[in-house]
């Protein structure tokens, strides 16, 4: 019953404040040339606002200016651009043409697959032991470099990429695995090869272990137990000396009752 009533008076107030509205819609309506744009805009809304209750305006702020990641310099920055590729730098003819053919086959219109490959010969020719040498351990530490160090740029813009990632580490092991073994055989050439190529060899930790608590009281159990095992050897070392001690003063004592 009490739901009916409130009902009824919620209708009766909205009809009355819609006939407010519509009187002056009309009254608007009947008197368009005495209002300006500016008293007519504010009595429509108003209008509208008698009838129905608008949500106030949402304010669309500007975004901030990103800032753009200064990133390491890439490895392809000191190649000058009027550097012909690596396919007709060792052509007589494309030395001698014009200026048009030049740019064409210069590193200003090549691709970065072509740059990177300029890049990993320049570097092999750093550290190889002759000219014909590509297998030699030096040559694939060169080229693991330059793989990893485009990876590197790579993930500096696009950090979710997780496959070149994955890549990216599987051929640092490589590269680590190269020089520790380049360390053992040939020492110097690992430290040219460190020095030419810019690497620098950090040693790994001899162990590593995450401290938890059950590690640690584990580690005092096992330092305790070990302490106590050792009093016990040293008691039964003193122990033997003692009855090794005591035999050879009482053979001492047998053999002088002999000899009496």
């Amino acid at each position: 019953m009490f739901a009916n009533i409130a009902l009824r008076t919620v209708l009766k107030s909205s009809a009355g404040v819609l006939r407010e509205g519509g009187a002056l819609c009309s009254a608007l309506s009947a008197k368009p040339s005495t209002c300006s744009s500016a008293s007519l805009s504010g009595l429509r809304v108003s209008c509208v606002a008698g009838g129905f209750a608008l949500p106030p305006p949402v304010r669309h702020y500007a975004r901030a200016a990103k800032k753009k990641k200064t990133g390491p310099e890439s490895q392809l920055s000191d190649l000058p651009p009027t550097m012909l590729k690596m396919d007709y730098a060792a052509v007589p003819l494309a030395q001698t043409s014009d200026d048009l053919v030049k740019r064409l086959l210069s590193l200003e219109l090549a691709s970065h697959s072509e740059k990177l490959q300029l890049k990993k010969e320049q570097l092999i020719a750093k550290v190889q032991r002759d000219e014909n040498d590509r297998s030699s351990v030096e040559v694939q530490v060169a080229i693991l470099t330059a793989r990893i160090r485009n990876y590197q740029e790579h993930l500096q813009k696009h950090h979710k990429d997780k496959a070149n990632k994955r890549r990216m580490l599987m051929a640092i092991d490589r590269r680590k695995k190269l020089l520790k073994h380049l360390r053992l055989v040939r020492y110097d050439a690992f430290e040219k090869v460190c020095e030419q190529l810019g690497i620098t060899y950090t040693f790994p930790p001899e162990y590593y272990r995450r401290a938890t608590r059950r590690w640690l009281a584990k580690k005092a159990f096992c330092i305790k137990v070990f302490n106590e095992v050792q009093k016990q050897k040293a008691e039964q070392r003193l122990k033997m000396k003692q009855s090794l001690a005591s035999a050879n003063t009482e053979a001492a004592k047998t053999k002088a009752v002999d000899t009496q």
